[in-house]
């Protein structure tokens, strides 16, 4: 099942690289603000409280959903987003947004308390991305790398899974098994704290999680779907097939089933006093 957020496996191209699957979010915005779910609060606060002030960089902002969330709780945040279509939308609802990949971001000698990412990192390259970070954080500021891991019940897995594979047999998504251990999510975010790690500019970086449950309709998983990785590129005919098996399998279960979510984060701050 396409994920909401996850390293790849090592055995895929990085996905920093897929470019055009990074950048096809943006084709609409506003489902995938209105579909994508937001951010244990826990996980704010403890980025907030770990962080020595409050201004905040989000890598790969998006629509804003975390952004919005660090905002309420005291933040003041500047995102950046390489897709104008997602940074026009987050841009509408207040928040200041610059257009650019982040390896190419200009900080403009503009430097943070904490520099977070939801949902993005996986589009950042890997060599780049925690150098960077460093470079615009403040003395023990801290970089937070956070996102989503998700499996619906395997009678919603499976036939999304072999609806894919008959859609999109080309893809190379259409291989994937319906269902993943959460142990490979886990493996992905402790390579990332490798990378932090080998930039030398981070203390010892740390791994945290947050369980958390949440309910869906038949049309609720319906509209959230579409934008997931695998599917925002897909041709209109081939993603109606794959919802009318998905639609199906859901009433199956009486109309609604339970997701269990699981949010990682790998986490570091930032070392030296300059």
């Amino acid at each position: 099942m396409p994920t909401l957020s996850s390293p790849e496996p090592p055995e895929q191209p990085p996905s920093h690289q897929a470019r055009e699957t990074a950048e096809s979010f943006g084709a609409d915005a506003q489902r995938y603000d209105r579909a994508r779910p937001p951010y244990p609060d826990a996980l704010v606060t403890r980025v907030v409280a770990g962080s020595p002030g409050t201004d905040v960089l989000d890598v790969g902002c998006g629509t804003g959903i975390a952004a919005r969330q660090f905002r309420a709780a005291g933040c003041a945040v500047l995102g950046v987003e390489p897709d104008a279509r997602m940074a026009a939308f987050a841009r509408d609802r207040g928040l200041p947004v610059e257009v650019a990949a982040f390896e190419a971001w200009d900080p403009a000698g503009r430097a943070f308390d904490a520099v977070i990412a939801a949902q993005s990192w996986h589009w950042v390259d890997p060599a780049a991305g925690a150098v960077k970070a460093a470079q615009v954080l403040r003395p023990d500021g801290r970089l937070a790398i956070f996102g989503h891991v998700y499996e619906p019940p395997a009678e919603v897995a499976e036939p999304f899974a072999a609806a894919y594979r008959r859609a999109a047999p080309e893809s190379p998504f259409s291989d994937q098994p319906a269902r993943r251990p959460l142990e490979m999510y886990l493996a992905g975010y402790a390579q990332i704290a490798d990378r932090i790690r080998a930039s030398g500019r981070f203390h010892e970086p740390e791994q945290w999680r947050f369980d958390w449950e949440r309910s869906y309709t038949r049309d609720e998983w319906l509209e959230l779907l579409p934008t997931t990785g695998g599917l925002t590129r897909l041709r209109p005919g081939q993603l109606a097939g794959i919802l009318d098996a998905v639609g199906r399998a859901v009433d199956a279960l009486g109309g609604r089933f339970t997701m269990r979510y699981t949010t990682l984060a790998t986490t570091a701050v930032r070392a030296g006093t300059r």
